[in-house]
């Protein structure tokens, strides 16, 4: 299995070979589909609240009588069955959202998903990522140069420079290969990785 190998103005200048365990893997949907689901379920941070019958605002006179008046008998205004009253069954900050995925199935994910971004011509290789200063012109002029829009970059590890010039530009992420996750190499639509990001997911997960 080879990788497109692309110099610094988007153009192929060869191929780099890479393991048929990462990136030659069939396409597995259902797996894919619940790697993002718990990948997304883990990262909500469970903070919306919501008031119980005791909690709200009320009274606690009793709006009418009990008998005689026609009408369903009342305690209070703080019932869930009445407007501005509280919910029967609340949602907590204490919720907990994680699931639970092994870490075989985790890994057979990511290769899944990198298989087909390989063959989807979506994901290259480029020999490394750099800039010389700090700023988001320069590091903007070198993705244009990439002929690219909406693009992930993979390096081993994240240069100070790279990580000042691309954090303000809105459709650009630079990871390290240890922090690559499912939902971002879904979400843009090309994936350009270094060659030492490649060596150090194939050792990661085959």
């Amino acid at each position: 299995m080879e990788l497109k190998l692309i110099d610094a103005k988007g153009q192929v200048s060869g191929g780099l070979s890479v393991s048929d365990a990462l990136f030659g893997r069939e396409y597995n949907e259902a797996l894919v589909h619940q790697l993002v689901n718990a990948f997304l379920a883990n990262a909500r941070s469970g903070n919306r609240a919501q008031k119980t019958r005791a909690e709200v605002k009320h009274s606690t006179k009793k709006p009418w009588r009990q008998k005689g008046t026609g009408r369903a008998r009342s305690g209070m205004t703080s019932s869930p069955l009445w407007r501005k009253g509280g919910r029967a069954f609340p949602n907590k900050p204490d919720e907990n959202f994680t699931q639970k995925v092994n870490r075989k199935m985790y890994r057979a994910g990511m290769a899944t998903i990198l298989s087909q971004l390989a063959r989807d011509e979506r994901l290259f290789a480029i020999e490394a990522l750099s800039v010389d200063t700090p700023k988001t012109k320069v590091f903007a002029e070198q993705v244009k140069n990439l002929g690219m829009e909406q693009v992930l970059f993979v390096t081993k590890q994240l240069d100070e420079n790279v990580y000042l010039a691309s954090r303000n530009l809105p459709n650009v992420l630079v990871l390290e290969a240890q922090q690559v996750d499912p939902y971002s190499l879904l979400r843009y639509k090309k994936v350009v990785m270094t060659k030492e990001a490649v060596a150090q997911l194939e050792e990661q997960w085959v």
